[in-house]
């Protein structure tokens, strides 16, 4: 886990100054990403920063990586989990152990070389003649923005890395794609949507179970500690049960990390899942004006006003700082909700097909979303995130499971599906718990309520706009997004394809 700061002239007529020029404040903003070191080069007509977390190949990994004989250097920010596979294909000869340079090496066959990789990636490859490729992992787990301005194309991990007079034009490089200037944007792969549904549900389950347990194994690839965020609900404690289970091989011990305010509900339901799986439990206890007081910070570092991105993000901010002294990778429960309909709101939708469209789309838009959040609240302290329901192999398998299974069970549990099939892995207790958003069990929700009207005291609140940013649909959004325009006056969030459309 990285981050990456990029300029690029396509006519090739700006200066190696130039380009630095923009490149290297770029990159400086981007510091927290990467607390364990920096560099940059000049390539062909691309600057390229990179700052990095060391995680893989710790003592030979750093960037930007070089196929010398090529004349290609890549900046990459993430993890291609099937790197090892993919050495053993490639005709190349690998100068270091970094699964990023295998993304340097597929590179050289375009999008669909890109298509090749699994994992969570955004990167920039440029060679010495000029030419030059940008892509995103499918789901977009990790962040890119690009901007155009004066002939320039500019890409980069944050919004924040753009400087004022760029940010206006500041937009989401899409998921799924790859970009270079001969082709322009090109879809190299969607989420597969799987139309042979399992007609056996002792079938369903095993397959869901192994697709969880090879997504979690897959994300514990590190030469660093790896740790679980873990909130007591279903997700995150059943990623907890099977890396305790995966780390009986070598004895190490799973480091489990909870937050909420005083006697809240998932900090309760976390201690009893660590007690049952035997986890080294740490706990973040916060109180009401800690809360308030890191809001300003917390919005700035999410890159979002959206009022239940933030509610969960101040439990996980304070969360990600404590983890970050332990460990330096985290396994989280995000994804489970939209592949097995555990919101609330899908109880509404009738209709089967409905149901498995409006699926598909959350999980398209999650990029937007939670997992904006996920990756900005772990990175802000120098800490990777992974999302193992996230899988692509997980996620085939759960659009084959029947829709009316996905329902809720007789005591009105949802994830009906996902709990059978780990029956017997965690207490009852737990693995029937009903759901509770991360804000409304760590208890912030609750706080948030409460201090509303001071983030945005005005009595005609409804009728405030904040220019490039849409109407509040509440005072607390107001006043989240009066935040948020300090820290990012200029940028228009129409430019920026619906990333703050209601969670």
């Amino acid at each position: 886990m990285c981050g990456i700061a990029v300029v690029y002239d396509p006519e090739g007529a700006a200066s190696a100054a130039q380009l630095a020029d923009v490149g290297v404040r770029m990159l400086e903003r981007l510091e927290h990403r990467g607390p364990d070191g920096s560099a940059s080069r000049q390539v062909g007509s691309a600057w390229l920063g990179h700052t990095r977390l060391a995680i893989v190949d710790v003592k030979g990994g750093a960037q930007p990586l070089a196929d010398e004989q090529q004349g290609r250097f890549v900046v990459c920010n993430g993890e291609i989990y099937n790197h090892e596979k993919l050495r053993d294909d490639l005709d190349a000869t690998m100068l270091t152990d970094s699964d990023s340079e295998v993304a340097l090496h597929v590179s050289t066959q375009g999008p669909d070389g890109v298509a090749r990789l699994r994992g969570m990636f955004a990167f920039c490859v440029a060679d010495q003649d000029g030419g030059f490729l940008a892509a995103r992992d499918r789901l977009g787990v990790k962040p890119l923005y690009w901007a155009r301005r004066d002939g320039l194309v500019a890409f980069a991990s944050e919004l924040q890395a753009f400087d004022p007079e760029w940010r206006p034009h500041v937009e989401t490089f899409p998921p799924g794609h790859a970009w270079t200037p001969q082709q322009g944007l090109v879809r190299y792969g969607e989420i597969a949507e799987e139309t042979k549904e399992y007609v056996d549900r002792g079938q369903a389950h095993e397959a869901i179970r192994e697709a969880l347990i090879v997504a979690v194994r897959r994300r514990l690839m590190a030469d660093v500690p790896v740790g679980v965020f873990l909130s007591g609900g279903l997700d995150s404690s059943l990623v907890a049960a099977v890396m305790a289970r995966e780390a009986t091989s070598d004895g190490a011990p799973v480091h489990s990390f909870a937050a909420g305010t005083e006697g809240s509900s998932d900090l309760a339901a976390a201690r009893v899942v660590a007690d049952y799986l035997g986890l080294v439990h740490h706990e973040r206890v916060y109180t009401a004006d800690e809360v308030v007081e890191i809001l300003p910070t917390v919005v700035a570092s999410i890159e979002s006003f959206e009022p239940s991105l933030v509610r969960s993000a101040v439990p996980n901010y304070l969360l990600s700082e404590m983890t970050a002294a332990e460990v330096k990778v985290v396994l989280t429960g995000e994804g489970a909700d939209e592949l097995f309909a555990g919101y609330d709101h899908l109880r509404d939708i009738t209709d089967a097909d409905d149901l498995r469209l409006e699926l598909i789309r959350s999980i398209e838009g999650l990029h937007h979303l939670n997992l904006q959040r996920c990756d900005r609240v772990t990175m802000a302290h120098g800490l990777e995130a992974r999302v193992p329901f996230l899988d692509l192999d997980l996620i085939a398998v759960a659009q084959r499971v029947p829709i009316d299974w996905k329902l809720p069970g007789e005591e009105g549990q949802e994830k009906r599906i996902l709990r059978e099939a780990f029956a017997g892995w965690l207490p009852d207790e737990i693995l029937w718990r009903r759901k509770e958003q991360f804000g409304d069990g760590s208890g912030t929700t609750a706080v948030m309520a409460t201090r509303a009207a001071e983030l945005a005291p005005d009595d005609d609140w409804e009728s405030v706009r904040i220019p490039g940013l849409p109407a509040p649909r509440s005072r607390e959004e107001l006043g989240y997004q009066r935040v948020f325009a300090a820290h990012f006056d200029g940028v228009r969030s129409d430019r920026l394809l619906g990333r703050f459309a209601t969670a």
